[in-house]
């Protein structure tokens, strides 16, 4: 793998950024695609929690009544709506690390962590809103539409503009804190994996190595995301369904500690391989072109907290 190279990229150019979105697009969106089946359970347990009780039930039982490709419907919201998302935060992140290292010299890392990904989550969340709108309900209402193209045009008769962006504020109360958290611990997992585990700087470490610090460090950050952000996740699916007009509602309806607990499980199995194939796909592609791996700022070389691990 040392010597395989796509092509050079310099760092920080506007081919890297452009580098890291279209990583991060490709990432998001195979990875998404990979689990509709577990998402479509996902969202059917958070509307009907009674019928869909578990994992290994809830798929039999749709499986057993709307046929297997009950399991893959909504997959075209699943690959475009989140690979445009991806390509969105990850680029964006990058961009912003960099911007917020070198205009808040005299913050620590976290804080740039915690900035770099609710910044550019703002913006994918944007793009996400109308495929996420569609998506959900394509995957609760079987006949609502026959895939991505159709549902836009039901959505848009039935509810205008405002159909698509009605769930942004829940999404951005999901995502957000999802995308601080997963960067922060994703980050910090780097750092303590160089320096506590391997112990050697990781330019030191040869590709395999790095990826597998990769790894770690993506399944830690998603696990760690998906809890901080599932009260959002169950009210986002409520309010697209119809089963609650405003957020308040919501979570009167679906109750305060349902809110953390109500499909927990089947979104831990779902996001924490998602996060780490992400980080894998998107790593992958930067050794590729001749880059590093993930992880770590550069700036300030009198600060060694601040440097790139």
């Amino acid at each position: 793998m040392e010597g395989e190279r796509l092509f050079e990229v310099e760092e920080f150019s506007v081919g890297y950024y452009g580098l890291c979105t279209a990583g991060g697009m490709l990432s998001a969106g195979i990875t998404h695609l990979a689990i509709t089946p577990l998402d479509v359970l996902k969202v059917n347990m958070q509307v009907d929690p009674l019928k869909y009780r578990g994992i290994s039930s809830g798929l039999i039982t749709l499986w057993r009544e709307q046929g297997h490709s009950a399991l893959w419907r909504g997959w075209s919201g699943k690959l475009f709506g989140y690979g445009v998302q991806g390509g969105f935060k990850f680029g964006l992140y990058e961009y912003f690390k960099r911007s917020y290292s070198e205009l808040l010299v005299d913050q620590r890392r976290s804080v740039i962590f915690f900035l770099s990904g609710a910044s550019a989550q703002v913006f994918a969340d944007v793009a996400l809103c109308p495929f996420e709108a569609v998506k959900v309900q394509v995957q609760t209402q079987p006949h609502f539409a026959r895939g991505l193209t159709d549902g836009f045009r039901k959505l848009y008769v039935n509810e205008g503009l405002s159909g698509f962006y009605k769930g942004l504020f829940p999404l951005w109360g999901r995502n957000l804190p999802f995308s601080m958290i997963m960067f922060s611990t994703f980050e910090h997992s780097v750092d303590l994996m160089y320096r506590k585990v391997i112990q050697r700087r990781k330019e030191d470490c040869s590709r395999a190595e790095q990826l597998g610090v990769t790894c770690l460090s993506g399944y830690a950050a998603g696990s760690v995301g998906t809890v901080i952000s599932n009260p959002a996740d169950n009210i986002v699916s409520f309010l697209y369904n119809r089963k609650a007009e405003t957020v308040r509602q919501a979570i009167k309806e679906i109750g305060l500690v349902n809110l953390f607990t109500r499909s927990l499980p089947v979104r831990i199995t779902i996001v924490g391989p998602v996060v780490t194939l992400q980080w894998f796909l998107y790593d992958t592609i930067k050794v590729l072109t001749g880059l590093p791996t993930s992880g770590g700022l550069t700036r300030h070389e009198k600060d060694p907290n601040l440097l790139r691990q």
